[in-house]
């Protein structure tokens, strides 16, 4: 029995929402994504996957999906050539001591209120709320381009999301996300995949929802709503795979371990055509 392992994720498990949301913001204990963490380093991320596609984001509308809380991703996209950027985000916690130092360099997308710091309507949208609802989706004209990094692993419908943000995808237009599909106590990447379905969801399962989702299932979930994808491979942990194999419940193993042993991926998937 691993308690390096169990015993922080059980702690995890149990944490109030509000303290785990208390200390992302800290970033005490809880490692926050990229785009909270370093947002221009999810940019050129961003840009380099986009431009690898032969693709661009010039004069188009962006929707940035789980965007952390923080304008830095959404003004450097403006900045980079976006037309507008719709930022988008189930939970509102907005950063305002970042966004705040943001205000002297992007004046042309930002503007000082009181205390505070908030976007130009003319630049960027926000977004708060279940994107599947359609007063949410109401509240958005069509995108072009839809982003989003380490977000797809968190969410508890795959499924039904992915057909919300097809649908607010314009004709033509493309998605781009990088997916983690590490267990994100990072020194056991595998680990999460050992635990049956109702141990994991009662016990361990951390607030931030890791839905276990292996590769096979995202290409799955794409090749429904979008008429092309590809899928990158980005990272493969072949040794980590192999050492915990022998533990990893059959239901997450197809027996080709250049795919089970996959822990980061890019998806580009274009639109189906109306």
């Amino acid at each position: 029995m691993n308690l390096s392992y169990l015993l922080p994720r059980v702690l995890r498990h149990f944490m109030p929402e509000s303290v785990a949301r208390f200390l992302l913001k800290r970033r005490w204990i809880i490692r926050p994504g990229l785009e909270s963490s370093d947002p221009f380093a999810a940019v050129e991320q961003y840009m380099a996957g986009i431009s690898a596609s032969g693709k661009s984001l010039i004069g188009k509308r962006v929707l940035v999906f789980g965007y952390g809380g923080r304008f830095a991703v959404g003004v450097e996209l403006l900045r980079r050539g976006a037309a507008h950027v719709v930022l988008c985000d189930h939970f509102v916690l907005l950063d305002r001591e970042r966004n705040l130092e943001l205000l002297p360099e992007y004046t042309e997308y930002l503007v000082a209120e009181n205390d505070n710091v908030r976007p130009r309507a003319e630049y960027i949208t926000m977004l708060h709320g279940d994107i599947r609802e359609e007063s949410i989706q109401k509240q958005v004209a069509e995108v072009d381009v839809v982003l989003s990094t380490s977000v797809y692993e968190h969410l508890d419908d795959v499924k039904g999301i992915t057909q919300a943000l097809a649908k607010l995808t314009a004709p033509n237009g493309f998605h781009l996300h990088f997916v983690d599909l590490r267990d994100h106590f990072f020194k056991y990447p595998f680990e999460m995949l050992t635990f049956s379905e109702s141990v994991w969801r009662n016990f361990l399962n951390p607030t931030s929802n890791l839905n276990r989702f292996r590769l096979n299932n995202y290409r799955d979930v794409f090749d429904t709503y979008f008429q092309k994808v590809e899928i990158r491979i980005l990272e493969r942990l072949e040794s980590e795979f192999r050492a915990a194999r022998s533990r990893i419940r059959p239901e997450f193993l197809t027996g080709d371990e250049t795919v089970d042993s996959v822990g980061l991926i890019q998806v580009i998937a274009e639109v189906k055509k109306q």
